[in-house]
């Protein structure tokens, strides 16, 4: 009987790993590796091969796992697995592979289609020993997530870009070890959302919110010191902020000290040089803005910029910062207009009795 073309084009784990890694595309010297011999009869593995602690199958076309003995073989040794953009489309296939790599630290799945699909908790033992996990562009519901978070005690990094969210789905289960959450490029507006991940993450210390649309930050000093008390750096690129209370919310995250904030509404009517200004000016305990470290000498010239700008400011409009700088530094006179430009003199030159 002949097999259809869906069975002919499965691909398997194993298979790419052996066509990949075998003595002619990846000869032994080539990073550290270990030799295995083959495996049973029948075994795809044809020859020795040299594979790395790091194994990078991406765009392989794996579909299946394949005989879960051979890749327990394979990848005893194996701690990073980059498996993106694939199409692994069953949480049982990848289950099977995790589960028989003891000791795997990094998984990777990006861009394999996991939208339709939802991850059983009795399949999720698996992943137990993953400490950094990509699912960009996966699609994956937020259940999963839930299900993943739940069964990686040591899980560590979570990496959810580009997976089409507008909402947050709160757990009733936190994961306490989680410390990195990368959620750039979806589709998050309101701050009611962002704050559940304090919730579900009480340990975060690194939120990157770049490309959501999120439009404030709400709550209130309490709130925000109990929900995010652990946060040390929070990228906000691109999202919607318009208002500069915002910004000074910002100083009630207790241990925030990097920031990020480039290409926001808020930022748009000023010049380069009065947007580092006017934003290091209003956070006191920063010490990176936009990946730039933050020197003493630049914090002061900043904040003596901040107290010019706003001195001419009706009483009314001028921020509480303000007055905490002018108690700091005194009032300042404007700078003085200083005009370099070269002048026009008229120079008689005489030579004898000539002109």
């Amino acid at each position: 009987m002949e097999s259809s073309s869906d069975e002919e084009e499965v691909h398997t784990f194993v298979q790419a790993l052996s066509e990949k890694y075998n003595p002619e595309n990846f000869p032994y010297g080539q990073g550290v590796g270990v030799v295995l011999l083959p495996s049973l009869p029948g075994s795809p593995v044809k020859d020795r091969l040299y594979l790395p602690s790091s194994l990078v199958l991406n765009n392989c076309g794996i579909s299946k796992a394949g005989d879960k003995l051979d890749i327990a073989t394979f990848c005893a040794h194996v701690v990073e697995l980059d498996l993106s953009n694939n199409q692994l489309k069953d949480w049982g296939e990848i289950c099977t592979i995790v589960s028989n790599v003891p000791h795997l630290d990094f998984l990777n799945l990006t861009m394999n289609p996991l939208n339709a699909v939802k991850l059983e908790p009795g399949m999720a033992h698996g992943f137990s020993r993953v400490r950094r996990l990509v699912l960009i562009n996966t699609h994956v519901s937020w259940d999963t997530v839930h299900t993943l978070t739940q069964h990686t005690p040591e899980l560590e990094e979570l990496f959810l870009c580009l997976n089409g969210y507008n909402t947050v789905s709160e757990s009733q289960t936190s994961c306490p070890s989680l410390r990195l959450l990368q959620i750039t490029n979806n589709q998050l507006q309101k701050w009611a959302e962002v704050r559940k991940f304090g919730l579900m993450y009480p340990s975060l210390g690194t939120l990157v919110l770049a490309n959501n649309s999120v439009d404030s930050v709400g709550d209130t000093q309490e709130t925000l010191q109990r929900l995010f008390p652990n946060l040390r750096s929070l990228n906000l690129n691109n999202s919607g902020l318009s208002k500069w209370a915002d910004i000074e919310r910002l100083n009630f995250f207790p241990k925030l000290e990097e920031v990020k904030a480039m290409g926001i509404p808020l930022l748009e009517p000023y010049s380069t040089h009065e947007r580092r200004s006017l934003l290091l000016a209003q956070l006191p305990s920063v010490v990176a803005l936009n990946g730039s470290a933050v020197s003493k000498g630049e914090r002061e010239d900043a904040e003596r910029f901040f107290i010019r700008y706003h001195q001419d400011s009706p009483e009314q409009e001028l921020p509480e910062r303000y007055h905490i700088l002018v108690t700091k530094y005194g009032e300042l006179a404007p700078l003085a207009e200083v005009d370099l430009r070269p002048r026009c003199t008229m120079v008689d030159v005489r030579w004898g009795e000539t002109t």
